[in-house]
């Protein structure tokens, strides 16, 4: 299902799979929330996606190789997982949140794992990317004295709303 690109260029077949916002913001929940399954995602959207455009940009990163979608049986919901095409985008992602730190405005309670990420520096984001490998494609992390990645962006959001800095 794979489109051909308009052109040769790197940049247009980048744009072509990550240019649309709900696919950046699907990817984000996911990687950011661990949010896995339809509903969750659905439910779990600060942006309030609907349902089928949901599912529509599930199938197109599905087909782009971003992410796999585990057949569910009867009764079970399907779960989707990254790929390491998808995780690849954690720097891409981290890119735009810095973009977005230093030319937009925001909530505190919002921008707080993106300023962690970028105070955080590379090797930050490399374990964070080990993190997600682990996650969802099994490959296991290398050992580490420090906190796990999403264990310290979790506490940095909760400590903002501890503060009332929403």
């Amino acid at each position: 299902m794979q489109q051909t690109p308009r052109s040769g260029c790197a940049i247009n077949a980048a744009v072509e799979v990550l240019g649309d916002p709900w696919a950046m913001l699907v990817l984000r929940d996911i990687m950011f929330g661990d949010r896995r399954y339809f509903r969750e995602l659905l439910a779990g959207s600060e942006e309030g996606i609907a349902s089928n455009i949901l599912s529509s940009r599930l199938k197109q990163l599905t087909a782009a190789g971003l992410l796999t979608r585990a057949e569910a049986g009867r009764g079970q919901r399907a779960r989707y997982s990254l790929t390491e095409a998808g995780i690849q985008v954690l720097p891409v992602m981290v890119a735009l949140g810095n973009w977005g730190l230093a030319h937009r405005e925001g909530t505190r309670r919002l921008r707080v794992r993106a300023e962690l990420m970028r105070d955080a520096g590379p090797a930050f984001i490399e374990r964070m990317m080990d993190e997600l490998r682990e996650h969802h494609l099994g490959i296991p992390m290398p050992d580490g004295a420090e906190p796990r990645p999403s264990e310290q962006l979790r506490l940095a959001y909760e400590q903002a709303m501890a503060d009332g800095s929403a």
